[in-house]
């Protein structure tokens, strides 16, 4: 799971400080705040590790990546590409990850706990053409092992709190060059010290976690009254969701199946996404149904009602299709994912939006999925208020946040404080609204009309 979050110099950062991650993870406040900034580093550290071009610091991505952000110069905090860009992510591995010196065979550290950080900046600061990385690191339980950039060309291995040294091998050392991509070790690096072999599982750990972080945007496909799948097995939902008929039709020939706790039958994929969408309201039952034995074209057929008639999903409300992708990803993740959201809510009535806070509860309770969110839904947070205060989640488990800008334009995040009863301690002024302000205007009106009617 993703524990810590923290950009200086990114986009609408100048420094986000620390950002604790939880199990529920929502990230809240105005437009243009700084939320969407959040999630984006998070994609470009994953569609850079997944990356064909190790020659790059950065993949800032195009029409066809998670995220689009053009170049250093955009994502550099007003675009001042002479500042350095620092992103820090920390997570808790399934797994303990060990250092052992292979001089001695002897442990140096070994934690669950392990961090990854990444200061880069422009080669040149009137142009974002080069990106050079001043120093990367990984840390383990405490113990930093890294590159640093020594001069123009030339770089250093290091290691910060451990009793640990790198020792060099036989003959002259050869220089230290660039790292590949932002995050790994270059092989002169390893070449050169004859207990460096340890660095390679560094970078698998961060290019594990990273590849275990699932994301879906806020505009998603519309339905469709036809879809094919040919047997394949999506990785997720894609960006816009355009996969989920075809990952809920693979769930289905593979057997997947979700465990609903002890003494309980296990429900397939399909079944579990159909309960969630009448939990919500928005149907009564929903199934995929090829059109015939020979071909690879689906129907999404669905009944508003028991008692309604069946129809294709391309007949019903907009909401069922804008929601089902997130409700498939959440269930369709490997256990112990990151799945992050854009604002799921979009094209939700109230209730539904309360509802699916209750949908991502149960993802993480029963998956042990951690859920990262945007959003601009009043609904959502008070429901998530709610089971706290009913003991359905801890406190423990739910991180809430709101981003604001001050009056020079800079971001700030500030943690919503939530005691064991669901109440915010810290409550925004206008955090959705002045809705008393409103009412006041209202009654306002209301007596200013009937004078004048006297």
């Amino acid at each position: 799971m993703l524990t810590q979050l923290r950009l200086e110099n990114f986009k609408a950062w100048e420094d986000t400080g620390d950002v604790e991650l939880k199990p529920i993870t929502g990230f809240f406040g105005t437009n243009s705040s700084g939320k969407s900034s959040l999630i984006q580093s998070l994609l470009l550290l994953k569609q850079t590790a997944e990356s064909s071009d190790s020659g790059a610091a950065f993949n800032f991505g195009d029409a066809r990546a998670y995220a689009d952000m053009g170049d250093f110069a955009s994502v550099a905090h007003g675009h001042k590409t002479g500042n350095p860009v620092k992103i820090s992510l920390d997570w808790d591995a399934k797994e303990p990850l060990e250092v052992v010196n292979s001089i001695d065979n002897k442990s140096v550290v070994r934690s669950k706990h392990v961090g990854f950080q990444v200061k880069s900046r422009a080669e040149d600061a009137d142009s974002s053409e080069r990106l050079v990385v001043e120093r990367m690191s990984y840390s383990v339980g405490g113990a930093v092992f890294g590159m640093r950039r020594t001069s123009e060309r030339r770089y250093a291995v290091f290691s910060e709190n451990a009793d640990f040294e790198f020792v060099g091998g036989r003959g002259r050392p050869w220089s230290i060059i660039s790292p590949v991509k932002c995050y790994g070790f270059s092989d002169r690096a390893r070449a050169n010290y004859l207990n460096a072999g340890f660095l390679s599982n560094l970078e698998f750990a961060l290019e594990d976690r990273l590849g275990r972080v699932y994301y879906l945007g806020p505009l998603r496909a519309p339905p469709r009254r036809t879809y094919t799948w040919a047997g394949l097995q999506p990785h997720d939902m894609g960006r816009a969701g355009e996969c989920a008929i075809g990952a809920i039709l693979a769930a289905r020939e593979r057997g997947q199946k979700i465990s609903l706790g002890r003494g309980r039958r296990r429900a397939t994929l399909e079944n579990y996404v159909a309960h969630w969408l009448k939990e919500l309201g928005l149907i009564h039952d929903f199934r995929v149904e090829r059109i015939a034995e020979d071909n690879s074209l689906y129907q999404v057929k669905v009944r508003k009602s028991p008692r309604a008639t069946e129809t294709l999903i391309a007949d019903v409300g907009f909401g069922v299709s804008q929601i089902l992708p997130a409700l498939v990803l959440c269930f369709y993740a490997p256990e112990g994912s990151t799945v992050i959201l854009e604002q799921p809510e979009i094209h939700l009535h109230p209730l539904a939006q309360a509802g699916l806070a209750d949908a991502l509860i149960d993802a993480y309770q029963k998956r042990g999925v951690q859920i990262i969110v945007e959003s601009h839904s009043e609904h959502l947070l008070r429901r998530l208020q709610r089971r706290i205060s009913e003991e359905t989640i801890s406190q423990d488990h739910v991180g809430m946040y709101f981003c604001s800008q001050d009056g020079g334009g800079a971001s700030q995040i500030d943690r919503l404080e939530l005691d064991e009863f669901g109440n915010i301690s810290n409550w925004p002024e206008n955090f959705f609204g002045d809705q008393f302000g409103e009412i006041a205007a209202m009654s306002e009106a209301a007596m200013k009309r009937r004078r004048g009617g006297e």
